[in-house]
């Protein structure tokens, strides 16, 4: 889960057993769906062991390690019985990201060379040749606040040149260490180009400014499947992403971020539920099931699938974050974020009305969850694309840690809620009921 979170070091309690039991049988704390197919537990425990075993190496999205997480789902969506998507050769979705690195530059303004601690600049692409009167000058004077204008013009869109009046030389100094750090962007994406320039000017000030930065191609993969149904442009998308952090800070020798929560639990759910619903026959709505790349990287591989969608033709999203232990508020309980933003949760919670299991409004709205995962990103096209988590991400100790083992799971949990899901689906699945849009105007950049 792409959440920014204060880090602690507390040894790590293995999470007890919740026993699943059938229909008919099951105590009044179980979940049992009613008649529903069941879920193969077999199948999610050996998907979750294998992306959580150090053969994986913490499946960080930019190692050799991601492409054997990817080889492998994509063998497991075919054995579901999945398609590939339409006109790839294959189940592996790839693209690449590029990596922008800015140098020192050229900048003359007013005739006057600039020094190298007087230019700070942050690319959107290979590289820039200005001459005066090819971007707006937006000056920054000496009582103006330099962050909140700097903010504004990064994230307005366009190319700018800004003059930093010299009063704010301190604060300047901290912008160009934010302003040097690498970008790393879509491979075709080309964002705003802005430069900083510590000088007192006005802005019909004439400037001269060259540069050639680093750009650096990085490959990715998506891992796509299809189930066709009745309804071809109406679609249903099980989501989740199988990268994780690689390899971190040692602990008791153990330097391999397994993610055994975080989140080969959601990934081997969507694996199970294209196997539970490829078993019931041809559906009504085209199902399809994605495994993300590079979520914890900035979300750039739900962000390249979105490109192939028509969002208009997007039902629902069910993303899958994080289902290996029980919430807060009980082990029959999965919350889901931006509750209120659709009738997505009210449908899922109708669906299991007579189980035991309830679906619940996110209990951490501070940490802003909606947008912090790879629903976000088809939220913003105004698709009812929510996550589904149960962890309790405010005491969780495993948490982007080395310690996220597969011993730390509630593998009775992981299925529980992949049921639930399942019953929860099916009237979306089926036609009968359909969740609200988003209002991308509600959903936080």
């Amino acid at each position: 889960m792409f959440v920014r979170t204060t880090r602690s070091r507390a040894l790590h309690p293995v999470v007890g057993a919740l026993i699943f039991l059938a229909a008919g049988r099951a105590p009044a704390t179980a979940y049992a769906p009613q008649q529903t197919p069941d879920i193969d537990r077999a199948l999610v425990e050996r998907v979750v062991n294998t992306l959580a075993s150090d053969d994986m190496g913490g499946r960080d999205a930019y190692s050799p390690y991601a492409t054997r997480a990817a080889e492998f789902l994509a063998r497991e969506f075919a054995a579901a019985g999945l398609r590939s998507p339409a006109g790839a050769e294959n189940y592996l979705q790839r693209f690449s990201t590029r990596t922008l690195t800015a140098g020192e530059g050229r900048v003359i303004v007013n005739g006057r060379p600039l020094f190298p601690n007087q230019i700070a600049m942050r690319l959107g692409g290979g590289s820039i040749e200005w001459r005066t009167g090819d971007v707006p000058v937006i000056v920054v004077g000496p009582e103006e606040d330099l962050l909140t204008t700097v903010t504004s013009v990064a994230n307005a869109g366009f190319d700018a040149l800004v003059l930093i009046d010299e009063a704010h030389r301190e604060g300047f100094g901290s912008l160009v260490q934010i302003f040097r750090r690498p970008v790393r962007v879509l491979s075709d994406a080309v964002g705003a180009a802005v430069v900083l320039g510590l000088v007192t000017a006005g802005p019909d000030a004439t400037y001269q400014i060259s540069h050639t930065a680093s750009d650096v191609m990085e490959p990715l993969a998506n891992v796509v499947g299809v189930l066709p149904g009745r309804r071809t442009n109406e679609f249903v998308l099980f989501s989740a992403h199988y990268d994780h952090i690689g390899f971190e800070r040692p602990l008791f020798g153990d330097s391999i971020g397994n993610g055994a929560n975080d989140n080969a639990s959601g990934t081997a759910a969507v694996v199970a539920l294209a196997k539970y619903f490829a078993a019931r026959g041809t559906p009504e709505r085209t199902l399809l099931f994605a495994a993300f790349t590079a979520e914890e990287a900035g979300g750039f591989g739900s962000r390249h699938y979105s490109r192939q969608l028509d969002a208009d033709e997007i039902v629902a999203m069910f993303n899958i974050e994080m289902i290996g232990k029980p919430a807060a508020a009980g082990p029959n309980t999965a919350w889901i974020t931006g509750f209120d933003r659709s009738t997505f949760g009210s449908i899922l919670q109708q669906a299991v009305t007579g189980t035991n299991y309830r679906f619940a409004t996110d209990p951490y709205p501070s940490y802003r969850l909606f947008s912090r995962s790879d629903n976000v990103t088809l939220a913003r096209l105004g698709v009812p694309a929510h996550s589904i988590s149960t962890t309790p991400i405010d005491v969780d100790p495993d948490y982007h840690r080395v310690s996220d083992e597969v011993e730390t799971l509630d593998m009775a949990n992981v299925v529980n809620t992949i049921r639930a899901i399942a019953r929860g689906a099916e009237t979306i699945v089926s036609g009968a009921a359909t969740p609200t849009r988003v209002d991308p105007a509600t959903v936080e950049n």
